[in-house]
């Protein structure tokens, strides 16, 4: 189970600005519902699979509440621009970690991107997934997305496995 993290804000200063990451409240429940929507849009393309009206991937209110998802609001002076979180995970047995930390819900809004937010919310989750014993972190990225691909490599993650599908 997760040990109790006290978080302390991580801060990167780049860019001439300062961003910030803070854990997201319930009171943040209206932006992260846009972000939301804003990963969705930038992934239907890639997805055939997607329904065509509108949906939603997360349950942000457990990602609030839920003592093993860390859920980051990234800042830059005092405005929200972008989120991340990190899902403590069983690991399978016959794997050599018991849990690893899932990563998702990355999002930039589009005129702060290349600024190093994503590695400031990356970085924040990292320290906390260490403090919670993990030493194993996951992603999943649509094979056709190269700027998320790049921007992961880009902060020390690799090309592990590829998921296939046909439909039928």
């Amino acid at each position: 189970m997760p040990k109790r993290f006290d978080w302390v804000p991580s801060a990167y200063s780049g860019y001439m600005e300062n961003i910030t990451t803070r854990p997201a409240t319930l009171a943040d429940m209206e932006i992260l519902r846009q972000f939301e929507q804003g990963v969705i849009s930038a992934e239907r393309p890639f997805d055939p699979t997607l329904q065509d009206n509108d949906i939603n991937y997360y349950d942000l209110n457990e990602f609030i509440t839920a003592p093993h998802i860390h859920l980051l609001v990234a800042e830059m002076d005092g405005q929200p621009i972008g989120s991340g979180y990190a899902r403590i995970e069983t690991s399978k047995i016959y794997l050599k970690h018991q849990q690893h930390a899932y990563l998702g819900f990355m999002y930039v809004l589009p005129q702060h991107r290349g600024k190093g937010v994503n590695k400031v919310v990356i970085d924040a989750l990292k320290e906390w997934a260490i403090q919670q014993g993990v030493t194993e972190f996951r992603l999943q990225v649509y094979f056709e997305n190269a700027p998320a691909i790049k921007a992961y490599e880009k902060v020390g993650f690799n090309s592990h496995m590829i998921e296939m599908r046909m439909g039928l």
